[in-house]
């Protein structure tokens, strides 16, 4: 049968969906024939992810085989992609019909991933001169499939994306072989087997976790001492702390004796300030946000919330998920406004005065590029048994974030008052809240507690009665995968002002979809360690990253450079061959570019 369209999904439940939004479609084996939304006949196929990979070293050359010390670096002349063992059966079927094909539409994930996987395999089966259309949708809803076949883009609009792809994917391969394989031996010299890997962003993240963790094996508690005054008049009674820490009992006693604080003192108000205060509820989620909250929550893995919400947005319930965006477009909020009602009825709340203006902190078109955040679709579910209960929660967590903007700031008001005694001033602060806002959705009442002060006024006289306490410094915490994922998220608050712009750029290093993936291949390559939430690196990782902790590949400013560059591809201000050769070019294969 021939037919002129080949639309090229990423996976089966993709293409699936693709079928049911055509009016015809019949299923066959790796395959569908569609035909309606403006298309006469059409095949639909699709992968299983990536169907084709880069060559192994020994593709190229059969000495690279064995890990010899003196046959690296290994650099290929030219880099070249093979199908997937496991996949061949499925590349055969696609380059079929690729080969029959007169245009071809890629309709892969929405996402530089996406673009890589489809013209990858297009390339692969000599098909990449044929004209190419693009399908971008931001859910797998019916009417938004149509609207996106109805509106398909030009091919070459991704293309420096794929480049830009297949650029970080021949640097990672670079990395990974040439830096393994060179650890690996040196670790042998020393009588250590085993194979150690080397990556990118594996590396770097791995050597955040190491530090954490011996900044908390090093920590050393020291004591602390706090004055605090209990102040009374007929008004009420309240307390008040010296903004002031002590390292030792004596300094405190010595201060106090210096200063005559001594019990039933007067003191005077000196101050007051009321004033009211607005919070916003929080952003909506990206994909890292919703993960750290998972965890934090649920105890769940970034990698296993990735598969939830996965599974949540092939069920056409929630928008994309592999998203660093927190905002949706003036479109998405028109739809959220008009199915409002139900996603209050699903999750069994009300808004008394729903907020139905566009507020910029949640809804920007202008800075919604790729994807917007994930919020709910226009499908609302039915039933919450056909959800698993980790689905249910996944799900709860995203409708509750995403109704919640409708509802008003939270507002209190925060009183403050400054009690002096012989010119020492104490603090008091004080807070009542006036609306609960948003947070009646998203917080529980014990996660709220006013301290509120009593009607103390400006030049009012109170005795005082003051109050020593021992704290201790407390050490770093250890990361969960939730915090975690913030500290590559945002990696660059710690590095030098060029290097904390270009992460901010680049939102830290990995990238949404990968840094699940990232912290899983740790926990494979038996450098970490998962313990009640607590990431701890094993003796492994350890020996590791006391071999690393000099090198560049443990920091993550390399990272921006790359980042940098990378970016300049997809802007088509840089090219592959200058990345490619600037690596090559540095026997470390650590690279500074312009």
């Amino acid at each position: 049968m021939n037919t002129n369209t080949v639309i090229l999904a990423e996976k089966p439940s993709q293409a699936s969906a693709y079928a049911e939004a055509f009016q015809h479609s019949n299923r066959y084996d790796g395959y569908y024939v569609v035909s309606g939304n403006g298309l006469n006949k059409a095949v639909i196929t699709y992968g299983f992810g990536h169907l084709v990979e880069l060559f192994s070293p020994e593709d190229y050359d059969n000495d690279w085989h064995n890990w010899d010390m003196n046959r690296l670096p290994i650099f290929p002349k030219n880099y070249q992609f093979k199908v997937s063992k496991d996949k061949k059966k499925q590349y055969k079927i696609v380059k079929d019909k690729l080969d029959n094909a007169t245009d071809i539409i890629i309709a892969t994930d929405s996402d530089r991933e996406g673009e890589a996987i489809a013209r990858l395999i297009i390339r692969l089966s000599g098909n990449d001169f044929k004209p190419q259309k693009r399908l971008w949708i931001n859910s797998l809803e019916k009417d938004e499939i149509i609207t996106g076949f109805k509106n398909l883009k030009e091919g070459t609009q991704f293309y420096s994306s794929f480049i830009e792809a297949e650029s970080r994917q021949i640097a990672d391969w670079l990395v990974g072989m040439n830096l393994t394989r060179l650890y690996t031996l040196s670790m042998q010299k020393h009588q250590l087997n085993g194979v150690f890997s080397i990556g990118r962003v594996q590396t770097p993240t791995l050597f955040m976790i190491y530090k954490r963790n011996n900044e908390i094996d090093n920590f050393t508690s020291q004591p602390y001492f706090e004055l605090y005054g209990h102040f009374s008049n007929e008004k009420g009674s309240y307390a008040g702390k010296l903004k002031r820490r002590f390292d030792t009992l004596k300094d405190l006693n010595d201060f106090r004796s210096e200063h005559e604080l001594i019990d039933k003192k007067l003191g005077k108000v000196t101050d007051t300030r009321q004033e009211t205060k607005k919070q916003y509820a929080p952003k909506l989620f990206s994909l890292s946000d919703l993960q750290s909250l998972a965890n934090k929550k649920f105890g769940f893995s970034a990698s296993e919330t990735l598969k939830i919400v996965q599974e949540l947005y092939e069920k056409k319930l929630t928008s994309y998920p592999r998203t660093d965006c927190t905002v949706i477009g003036n479109p998405e909020f028109a739809y959220l406004k008009a199915y409002l009602a139900d996603y209050l009825r699903l999750l069994d709340i009300s808004i008394k005065e729903p907020q139905l203006t566009a507020n910029k902190r949640y809804v920007d078109s202008s800075k919604v590029q790729e994807h917007y955040a994930i919020i709910p679709t226009r499908t609302t579910l039915k039933d919450w048994k056909t959800l698993s209960k980790k689905e249910q929660s996944i799900y709860t967590l995203i409708l509750k974030r995403t109704v919640s903007i409708f509802e008003k700031p939270y507002q209190y008001e925060e009183t403050t008052i400054v009690t002096t005694v012989h010119a020492i001033d104490f603090h008091s602060t004080g807070k009542i809240e006036i609306e609960k806002g948003w947070k009646a959705i998203l917080t529980t009442p014990s996660e709220e507690k006013d301290y509120l002060l009593p009607a103390i006024q400006k030049d009012d006289t109170v005795q005082s009665l003051f109050e020593q306490k021992e704290g201790h410094t407390q050490p770093p915490k250890y990361y969960t995968e939730g915090t975690l994922l913030s500290a590559m998220k945002n990696v660059g608050r710690s590095l030098d002002d060029v290097s904390k712009n270009i992460l901010k750029e680049t939102a830290g290093i990995g990238t949404e979809a990968t840094r699940a993936s990232i912290i899983e291949n740790l926990k494979q390559k038996k450098y970490i360690s998962i313990q009640s939430k607590k990431i701890l690196v094993t003796n492994k990782g350890k020996l590791l990253c006391d071999m690393i902790k000099d090198d560049e590949i443990a920091n993550a400013e390399m990272t921006a450079k790359w980042e940098t560059y990378l970016k300049k591809i997809r802007e088509k201000k840089g090219s592959q061959k200058a990345f490619l050769n600037s690596i090559q070019k540095f026997p470390g294969l650590f690279i500074i570019l312009p």
